[in-house]
Parts: C-alpha cells; structure tokens; sequence
C-alpha cells in the first residue's frame, strides 16, 4: 500500500536534505498523529504542493504532530502543455464531479466559467465561498491520489472575461471546446492547435507548435449557446467532438482530460523517474 501523503506550505522542503529531520505539524500533522495514529517507523509522503515530494520515515509521534526522518527528495519536471479543464457551472455539484475527477486525472488547472446556459449560479456575496468549496474538492482529491502538486482553482469566469484571458495569452494557450454537434476529434483539435502556427494539421516531421497551456471547456446541461461557439472561435479555439455518444457535464471533463493525458505522452512519463535531488 502506497504512504500515506501529508501536504506541507509551498517551499517547505526547499532547504530539506536527507537525514535531516522535520516536524508535521498543523491539520496535518494531527491527522497524522492524532487520526490516523501513525507510529515510529512508519513510511509517509510530504509535498510541497508545487512539484517537490519527499520520502520519509516517522521518527516519532506525539502531541498532535510528527517528527519525519527524509530519506529522498523527488522534484517533478514541469510538463507541457498545462491541461486546464474550463468547467461550466452546473447543477445538482455536477461541476464539482467533473472537476474531482479530473483532478484524480491530472488536471493542471480549474476555471469555474458562468455560461449563457449555466442553471447553477455563484450568488453575488458568496463568490468567495463558492470558490473556496472547489478548491477544497481539488485539495482533497489530490491528496487522495498522492499527487505531489494540487491543480490551481481560478477565479469565476464570465464568457466575456474568459474570452478577454485567452485573447490575452495568445497563441500559447490552445482551447478546444467540446461540442456534440462537431465532427472533428480530440485528436484532430489538438494536432491543429500543434501545428506550426496553430492553424492547420501538421505536416510530417514539421515541428510541434509549444503550447504552454491546453483548455478543454465544457459547457453546462443544456449545452455551449452558438452565440459562445461563435465567440470562442472567432478568438481561435477548436471545437470538438468526443465520440459518438453525448456526455454530461460531469463527465466530458475527465474523459477528455485523459484522451488528452494519453494524445500527449504525459502518462508515459514514469513519476518515479523524475528528477531525485537527493536519496538516502
């Protein structure tokens, strides 16, 4: 069974080397000690949450924390492009499934976006509550999944406003929208959005287009208006189809994200293989 895996403050192992010794301490570290009743001995997992891991031992426990012996240090390499899922708002916390199980899939990034068609809706006063409840979901799935680095929660986005950041990005950051109506796949949308230029398919042995980013957006249950397929293309997203059955909003998401994981390599790449700092 894989350790248990505890989150630290971003930078928390930036000066941590083997042998040296750390406290668990905080929510954490009384889940540690406290819930879960980890003793001496014991292997756990601490992470940065921006892409540094940490192999450790318990030393001792006790008083609501834990004192962690490092045996390795892991960075991850940062890999390209960034998947952001661009989740509509959605009812019934379908959005929160969608952005869950995407995150267990390796999302990169989450944009809460306010659709045309959106039935679900963040009251004006409680944006900040709302945003706090997906970032808490996001925390959460993280850690279950042991991931070293948690997926970064975006503002709210109007159609207007996520039109005005993806202008703004220009030609590194790709979307591609999932529309039922389209004939393209996946596959094809993003080889275009690859291709030099980002306009056409790629020809072979031409060099790859370098995204920094990728967005995948899907839209609530009654669908992306044509007024918002026409906006998004006019600033140069692809639209595409997945399959030939219609998913719903909680679940176009997280397939996408892992035909996307698979198009591009990412989950060939062995985490284990990353880059060891240091080992015991």
């Amino acid at each position: 069974m894989t350790a248990p895996l505890f989150h630290l403050e971003p930078g928390a192992l930036d000066h941590v080397g083997v042998a040296e010794v750390i406290t668990l301490a905080g929510s954490e570290g009384h889940h540690a000690a406290t819930v879960m009743r980890l003793q001496s001995g014991e292997p756990v997992l601490l992470s940065d949450t921006v892409g540094r891991r940490a192999e450790g031992r318990v030393r001792s426990a006790g008083s609501g924390q834990l004192e962690v012996e490092i045996l390795s240090l892991l960075q991850e390499p940062r890999l390209l492009p960034r998947l952001v899922l661009v989740q509509a708002l959605a009812k019934d916390r379908r959005d929160l499934q969608g952005v869950e199980s995407a995150t267990e899939l390796g999302v990169d990034g989450v944009i809460p976006w306010q659709a045309e068609r959106s039935v679900a809706r963040w009251k004006a006063g409680r944006e900040a509550k709302k945003h706090a409840e997906w970032v808490a979901m996001v925390r959460t799935a993280a850690k279950q999944t042991r991931r070293t680095t948690i997926p970064e929660v975006r503002p709210l986005h109007s159609t207007s406003g996520y039109l005005q950041a993806i202008k703004a990005a220009g030609a590194e950051v790709g979307v591609v929208v999932l529309h039922e109506t389209d004939e393209t796949s996946l596959a094809q949308a993003i080889a275009a959005l690859q291709a030099p230029g980002g306009h056409a398919p790629q020809a072979p042995g031409a060099p790859a287009h370098q995204l920094t980013e990728l967005h995948l957006v899907v839209g609530p249950e009654g669908g992306i208006s044509d007024r918002e397929i026409e906006l998004l293309t006019g600033a140069g997203a692809r639209i595409a189809r997945l399959g030939p059955t219609v998913l719903r909003s909680s679940t176009a998401g997280p397939a996408a994200l892992a035909a996307a994981q698979l198009l591009l390599g990412r989950w060939d790449w062995d985490t284990g293989a990353g880059h060891p700092e240091q080992s015991a």
